[in-house]
C-alpha cells in the first residue's frame, strides 16, 4: 500500500507530477514504466489507482502497451473501476484481444458500462462471438439492446461508428424548454454540438446547433431554428465516405438515420479522426504489401504468414521480368556492360512509377481523380515522365560513356531511360485506375503490377535498342 506521502494535499503537485510519465520530447519514460511494473508486482492498488485516475485514456493506452503482457491484465484487475476501459481502444487490436481474453466477463461488462456506446461496440467487436455473448448477458437489458443493434450493422459502416447517446426533442418546443431539459437531464452525452428535432415516431425533422440555440430567446419556437437540410448519414454508409463528407463540409457532428428516416445515433469528429487514421494506415500498409491488420504487437509467425503470399506474388513477377533477360542471353555474353547497366534502367523506371502510383492511389481514395479529369491527369503524368526521362537520359548517358568508354552506349541507355520513365508514369496511373474500375483495391495490387511493367519495359527497351544499335545477335 502507498504511504501518506503519495496523498496530494491542497497546493501540492499531483501524484502524476511527482511521477512524470513522459520526457521533454513526449516519449514515455522507461523509469515510469518500471515504477508501474514494480507497483503491479507488489499489488500496490492504491498507488496504481491514483496514477491511473489522473491519466488521459490515450496516455493510459500507451502505458498498457508499454507493460509486459502479464502486467497489463493485472493492472486492469488491480485498478478496478478507476481503469478507463476506453483506453483499450487506444492500443493495438492484438493487445486488446489478449487483455479481454484474460478478464472475466463480469469485469469486461462492468468496464463497458461506463463507456459511450460507440466505444463499447469497438471493444466488444474484438471478442469472438461466444465471449461477446457472455459479456452482453452481464449487461442490463437496455444497454445490451443498444450495443447489439450497433453490432448488427456492417463492420465499417456509420452504424458501427455512431454513438447512440444524443439529444432529441419535439420541434414544437421552445428554446427555453430545450435548455431546461438539458439542464435537468443527468444522462446527457459527454460532449455534443447540436440537438435534434424528431417527431413522435423519432423520424428526423432537423438539427439546431448549440450556438444558434444559445443565441436565441427562450420563447422562440425550435421549429424556427431547425435546419432541415443538415448534412446527415445513413447507418449503412461506409465510414470512409462519412469521413470524406466531414472533411469536405467541415463538420464536427452528423446525425445518423436508419432506413426509415429515424434518428438512431450521431457520428462525431473524434470518431472520424480515428477512421481517417485507420484508412491512411491501411493504405500505407497495402502499398508495401502488408496486411491491414498487422500490428507491432503481433508474433513473428503471424507477421511472416501475413507477408508470405504477397512476397510469393512478387517472386512470380520477378521471374517474368528475368525471363526478358533470357531473351537477350547472347547479347549479354558479347557485351558485359549491358548486364551491368540494365538494372539501372529498370530501377529508375520503378522509382518514377512508384512516385506516380502513390499520388494516383491517394487521389483515387480521396475522389480527387475521376472520369472528369482522368485524361488530363494521365497526359500530365506522361509529360512529367518524358521531361524527367530526357534529363536522366543525359545524366545516365554521360555516366555510362565515362564508365565503359563506349560512345554509343550513352545513346542506348539514354533512349531506354526515356522509354521506361514514360512507361513508368503511364503504368503508375493507369494501373490503379484500371484496378479501381474493376472494384479492386488499387493500394493493394498496384505496386507489384507497376514494378513488373517497368522491369519488363526497362530490360526489353534497353537490350532491344542495344541489339539494334550495336548489331548484336
Amino acid at each position: 500500500m502507498a504511504d501518506d506521502t503519495d496523498v496530494a494535499h491542497p497546493g501540492e503537485a499531483s501524484l502524476l507530477d511527482r511521477h512524470p510519465m513522459r520526457d521533454d520530447e513526449g516519449q514515455i519514460r522507461p523509469e515510469f514504466v518500471e515504477e508501474m511494473a514494480r507497483a503491479i508486482q507488489a499489488d500496490d492498488a492504491a498507488f496504481l489507482r491514483s496514477i491511473v485516475g489522473e491519466l488521459h485514456k490515450a496516455d493510459l493506452g500507451d502505458l498498457v502497451a508499454a507493460l509486459e503482457p502479464d502486467d497489463r491484465v493485472k493492472l486492469v484487475e488491480l485498478t478496478g473501476s478507476d481503469f478507463d476501459f476506453s483506453a483499450l481502444n487506444e492500443v493495438d487490436e492484438g493487445v486488446r484481444e489478449d487483455i479481454l481474453e484474460e478478464l472475466e466477463p463480469e469485469e469486461v461488462a462492468e468496464g463497458v458500462r461506463e463507456l459511450e456506446s460507440d466505444e463499447a461496440v469497438e471493444i466488444l467487436e474484438s471478442l469472438d462471438e461466444d465471449d461477446r455473448e457472455e459479456v452482453l448477458e452481464k449487461l442490463p437489458p437496455s444497454e445490451r439492446d443498444v450495443i447489439e443493434r450497433s453490432l448488427e450493422y456492417p463492420e465499417n459502416s456509420a452504424g458501427r461508428r455512431m454513438q447512440t447517446e444524443f439529444i432529441a426533442v419535439p420541434p414544437d418546443w421552445t428554446v427555453g424548454q430545450a435548455i431546461d431539459y438539458m439542464r435537468e437531464t443527468s444522462d446527457l452525452p459527454d460532449r455534443f454540438y447540436e440537438i435534434y428535432a424528431v417527431d413522435a415516431d423519432k423520424r428526423w425533422q432537423g438539427a439546431v446547433p448549440l450556438d444558434v440555440l444559445l443565441r436565441s430567446r427562450r420563447m422562440v419556437p425550435l421549429v424556427e431554428l431547425v435546419d432541415e437540410d443538415r448534412r446527415r448519414v445513413s447507418v449503412l454508409d461506409d465510414q470512409e465516405e462519412v469521413a470524406r463528407m466531414f472533411g469536405k463540409y467541415n463538420l464536427v457532428a452528423a446525425p445518423v438515420l436508419d432506413t426509415e428516416n429515424r434518428l438512431v445515433g450521431v457520428v462525431t469528429i473524434d470518431d472520424v479522426v480515428d477512421v481517417i487514421e485507420e484508412e491512411a494506415d491501411e493504405d500505407l500498409k497495402a502499398l508495401g504489401g502488408v496486411t491491414s491488420d498487422e500490428e507491432l504487437s503481433d508474433s513473428v509467425w503471424t507477421i511472416a504468414r501475413g507477408r508470405f503470399n504477397w512476397l510469393l506474388v512478387n517472386l512470380a513477377t520477378a521471374f517474368l521480368a528475368s525471363s526478358v533477360l533470357g531473351l537477350f542471353e547472347g547479347q549479354l555474353e558479347k557485351m558485359v556492360a549491358l548486364a551491368v547497366l540494365a538494372p539501372i534502367v529498370a530501377s529508375q523506371g520503378g522509382n518514377a512509377a512508384t512516385q506516380t502510383m502513390t499520388v494516383a492511389v491517394r487521389a483515387l481514395a480521396t475522389r480527387e481523380l475521376g472520369a472528369s479529369n482522368a485524361w488530363r491527369v494521365v497526359m500530365r503524368e506522361a509529360m512529367v515522365g518524358l521531361v524527367n526521362g530526357l534529363a536522366f537520359a543525359v545524366i545516365t548517358g554521360v555516366a555510362a560513356v565515362a564508365w565503359f568508354k563506349i560512345p554509343g552506349l550513352g545513346v542506348v541507355i539514354g533512349l531506354a531511360i526515356i522509354c521506361n520513365l514514360v512507361a513508368g508514369a503511364l503504368g503508375g496511373i493507369l494501373i490503379p485506375m484500371l484496378l479501381e474500375r474493376v472494384k479492386a483495391d488499387p493500394a493493394v495490387a498496384s505496386g507489384t503490377f507497376v514494378t513488373t511493367v517497368t522491369d519488363v519495359v526497362g530490360f526489353f527497351s534497353f537490350l532491344g535498342i542495344a541489339t539494334l544499335w550495336f548489331g548484336l545477335k
